[in-house]
Parts: structure tokens; sequence; C-alpha cells
């Protein structure tokens, strides 16, 4: 640390009492192991599953080649079923029984805003987070580092879209909850900022029923509107869809990326014209050095498997972990661990930089747009 900048050195002077003293936890001359909750729902979450087969294609190959420094990685797992209770409860077993060395990767908003109190409390950094929520980032969370950008962005492209595609009024479909309530914040900010109405705000608990569904795809027919996107619950989404459809909805329906190529394999035809915003490159597109590594990995390892958003995303947010704990040296510690991350160097995922600063975690900026074909592609 003797190298660093005064200013960064005397950020990270008053960050390393927020980190738990059992710096050792997790790590031993073999190993690093790494805790992670995430929504699989027993192999039953399309999304989940196909980000965790990124992960796991990422860290193979890392492992095969020596690991990190002479470590194998050593990911350990647990599902919270896409529950906040479940993701906490997992995040605090990980640290306090598992004793891993740091948290990762949970997907979801409520879950990941669950697994980072965890984390907060606990005193222990969490590292790549693939959700959007607000709260990741505002207040800033020194011991939160997302990769991938955030909701906020992802409703600016598709609203800024619909704006340019002569529509004026909008409906957001959200979950009922605390972070459904920020994201509902910031979209009115936006609607103001691009000159758009929110004419419909339809927030939805996690055990909202089919009549319910019905119910909001009648507001939907009844609204006015020439645009829908959502955040979250790609499940009760496309049912709202399917829903909408059959009531004679013309008005387009878009989303952000969390499971987009399942949602449209789902929805089939029903899912031709829809935009869908995106924080990684095309998957499909050799256009990208990291997609064309991503390609190439994951159709050795997993031959026969189809490309996706999510498999993507895990792949390089798993690249970025190993970067990451490359920089926390050869005796890594919590605390060598962060101050590698605010060392004023992003990280170098091939085309793409990852930044963090002391007061600011930005990750990627990458926002991109990509609409579904008639053949059920996506085209960026």
């Amino acid at each position: 640390m003797k190298h660093l900048i005064p200013g960064l050195l005397a950020a990270l002077t008053l960050l390393f009492p927020l980190l738990a003293r059992a710096t050792s936890d997790g790590v031993s001359p073999g190993q690093i192991l790494i805790g992670q909750s995430i929504t699989l729902l027993g192999g039953k979450n399309d999304y989940g599953m196909a980000v965790q087969a990124g992960v796991q294609t990422y860290l193979q190959g890392i492992n095969a080649r020596g690991g990190v420094l002479g470590r194998q990685i050593v990911l350990k797992v647990l599902d919270d079923n896409n529950k906040a209770a479940d993701a906490e409860a997992n995040a605090r077993k990980l640290v306090e029984q598992d004793k891993v060395f740091i948290l990762f990767g949970p997907i979801e908003g409520g879950p990941s805003t669950a697994v980072m109190k965890a984390a907060v409390d606990l005193k222990v950094p969490l590292f790549g987070p693939m959700a959007g929520s607000p709260t990741l980032r505002r207040p800033h969370q020194a011991l939160v580092f997302p990769v991938r950008a955030e909701h906020r962005e992802e409703f600016r492209a598709l609203l800024d879209y619909t704006r340019k595609t002569g529509g004026t009024r909008v409906a957001f479909v959200r979950s009922d909850s605390e972070t459904g309530q920020q994201h509902l914040e910031n979209v009115k900010l936006l609607c103001a900022q691009l000159g758009l109405t929110l004419a419909l705000d339809l927030p939805f608990k996690s055990d909202i029923t089919d009549a319910q569904i019905g119910q909001m795809a009648d507001q939907i027919a009844n609204g006015n509107v020439q645009a829908v996107f959502n955040h979250g619950g790609i499940g009760v989404y496309e049912k709202l869809i399917r829903a909408a459809r059959a009531k004679g909805v013309r008005g387009a329906f878009h989303a952000v990326n969390s499971g987009s190529a399942q949602m449209a394999r789902h929805l089939g035809d029903l899912a031709h014209g829809m935009v869908f915003s995106q924080v990684v490159p095309s998957p499909w597109d050799r256009k990208t050095a990291i997609t064309r590594e991503y390609q190439e990995a994951f159709a050795r390892q997993r031959p026969g498997e189809e490309f996706s958003y999510g498999s993507l995303e895990g792949y390089l947010t798993a690249k970025a972990l190993v970067l990451a704990l490359q920089r926390a040296g050869a005796n890594p510690t919590r605390e060598s661990f962060v101050a590698g991350l605010l060392n004023g160097n992003p990280l170098d995922l091939s085309d793409l930089r990852v930044t963090y600063s002391p007061s600011e975690h930005t990750g990627l900026k990458l926002v991109d747009l990509a609409i579904v074909t008639r053949e059920g592609r996506f085209r960026h």
C-alpha cells in the first residue's frame, strides 16, 4: 500500500475499520472460499441457472490453469429462492459458519439488497451483485462493488427509445417493495426529464394471483399507454404480457435485461418486437473480445448449451472477481482486496473497463438496447 496516492491512502484508512478483522477467513494455502447466495429456485429459474453456468465456466477455466496465485477458487453456493429473508440468512451463514473470504454474485434486487445488508453488518465485501437495484449504490456502500450498470440507466435507455419512437404515455410494472418504490422515484424523474407521462404505476406482490394479473392487464388496456416496461419479476411480467395481448392490447412491451433470453424464448411469437435493455454485449455476436472469449470457453465446457445474456454476465462477473482477487496479492486479506479495487486502475475485461473510486463504485457503464426479431433472435 505504500505506493498508493495520498488521497486514496487516506480514504482506505477510513474504510478499513469497516472491515471484519478475521481477514484470513476463507483463505488457505490451496484455495480461496467465496460465498454466493443466488436465486436458482431448485434449478427451475432459467435465468439464475444461466448466470451460474457462466460463472462456473470462467472459474473452472481459471482453476484448470492454476487458480489465482496458486490457489483454487472454490464457490460455496446457496439458493435463496428469490426471497430476501432467505438471501440474508444465506449470507450470514456463509460468513459466520462457512467462513468465506467475501460474498459474491447474488441476482434480483430484493435478494441482492438483503445480501448487501448482511455484508455491511458483518463487515465483509460484497463483489459483483448482478442486480440493478439503486440500493447497491445509493447511499454509497463502501463494501459493495457492482460490476454491471444499474437499472436507472436501463430505464433511461428504454424511455428514451419510447420518446424517439413517438410514445408519450408509459406504464411501469414493478415490485411492491422498498426497492420498487425507489425505482418508481427514478422513473418519475426520468419521465420528467424526457417529457413523458407516467400514466400507470403497476406494483405487485410476489404472491400476485392470475386474477390480479388480469386486472393489471385491464388497466393497461384502458390506460391509453404506448409502452410498458418492467422492473424484476420476469415470471409475473410474462403472464401480464400474455394476458394483455389476449385482451387486444397493441402497445409495446419493453423490459430490463434480467432473464431476457429466457423470457423471449418462453413468449415465442409474443416476444416479437420487444425491446430489452442489456448490460452486457450480445452473447451471439463476435464483435467484442470478451464475447469471443466467452463463446469459446462456454462451447468447450458446455457443448450444446445455448449462449445467453445471463451466462455472459455470469462469465464476465466471475472474470472481474478473479482480477480483483489477483490484486489482493499473494497473502490476500479483505483489506488488500478492497485496496486493490480502489488503486485507481480499472479492471480490464478485454473491451470493457470496470471502475471504482473511494466515493463511487460505478462498475460498468454499458447499457445497450436489443430488439427481438420474428425469428426470436436479439438484434442490437
